[in-house]
């Protein structure tokens, strides 16, 4: 009988952490949850879950120990309303915690080692028009993320690079574009672009608004993925032999007003939009997939529309849960 993989997954009271502990379940895995806290909003499936803060080399070195696959997905991390206001305090624990989690896989001889990268190690330069040419991942070079979120992220690539050719760890880089969902925070400063209108249009739905507020104009772009298909390619990658940084993210680029009216309409409602100041990131930013289907004979499946429609009527719900407490 073939024995079963253990695989620990830091991040696991994340979003993205959360449900991959949730997709390696069911795939046949003996799943580890590591994180500072446990799931906000659902209990989680792993079979262990430990409460440890990786900035901590003795807690890295136990989350790893005896196991086989490592998913370090565990970052200090939000919406660019958190983003754009915490770079000296992002950049400190998120590199403790990739620094430790890697160092204390590497001593426990784990098999295989993926990081969550983003798409914001690409430099600022590439990003400055609402209209742009979509991210090749060897776009990244010369350097320039937009801030320390993307620098930690950037350098920790290299990082795991370094570690593969010194130490032999076989390590695998997904650069996430704007991933989104269920379970994830909406509300509290930290959520992220959809879940934020997500809220606002469900707010105003419940409360007979006629108007909503975007942050900058509105016609900033953006591509935004389906959490069901980031999962997909975490494992497909993650399975693979391919070591280089890879995208993983729709290739479909929308206007944060089109991302408003995609939602007004699940929502069966029609809002005034009030444009107001506020951090918006890079003006322009879509994913560039020729890799990603070559490498995996993949690509994201669910479409925008789709991906709303169910992360909307759960946000709504948390909404009229909220109200009522």
């Amino acid at each position: 009988m073939k024995k079963t993989k253990k695989v620990v997954i830091t991040g696991a009271g994340g979003f993205v952490g959360h449900h991959l502990v949730s997709f390696l379940k069911k795939k046949g895995y003996w799943v580890r949850g590591v994180d500072i806290k446990h799931p906000e909003y659902k209990s989680t499936d792993a079979d262990e879950f430990l409460k440890l803060d990786l900035r901590e080399k003795k807690n890295a070195l136990k989350a790893t120990e005896g196991m086989d696959h490592v998913y370090a997905l565990a970052a200090d991390m939000g919406g660019m309303g958190f983003i754009s206001k915490n770079h000296a305090t992002i950049l400190y624990n998120n590199a403790t915690i990739n620094l430790n989690t890697i160092e204390a896989a590497r001593i426990n001889k784990v098999g295989r080692y993926f990081y969550s990268s983003s798409a914001c190690i690409y430099p600022e330069y590439r990003q400055i028009k609402s209209k742009l040419k979509p991210l090749k991942e060897e776009d990244a070079f010369p350097a320039q993320p937009q801030d320390a979120y993307g620098w930690e992220k950037l350098v920790t690539e290299i990082l795991a690079k370094y570690y593969h050719e010194e130490h032999g760890l076989e390590t695998r880089i997904a650069r996430f574009h704007n991933i989104f969902g269920p379970y994830g925070t909406w509300d509290g400063g930290r959520e992220k672009a959809p879940a934020a209108i997500c809220r606002k249009v469900a707010i105003a739905k419940l409360t007979g608004k006629k108007e909503i507020e975007i942050w900058g104009d509105g016609k900033q772009t953006r591509s935004f993925c389906y959490i069901d298909d980031c999962l997909n390619g975490i494992y497909k990658l993650m399975m693979s032999d391919f070591r280089e940084p890879l995208n993983i993210g729709q290739d479909r680029m929308v206007t944060i007003d089109q991302l408003v009216d995609i939602v007004s309409k699940t929502a069966g409602v029609n809002f005034k939009k009030k444009h107001i100041p506020g951090p918006q990131g890079v003006r322009g930013r879509n994913s560039d997939n020729t890799k990603l289907r070559e490498t995996l004979k993949w690509e994201p499946e669910i479409s925008l529309e789709e991906g709303l429609a169910r992360t909307y009527q759960w946000i709504e719900e948390q909404v009229k849960t909220k109200n009522k407490n």
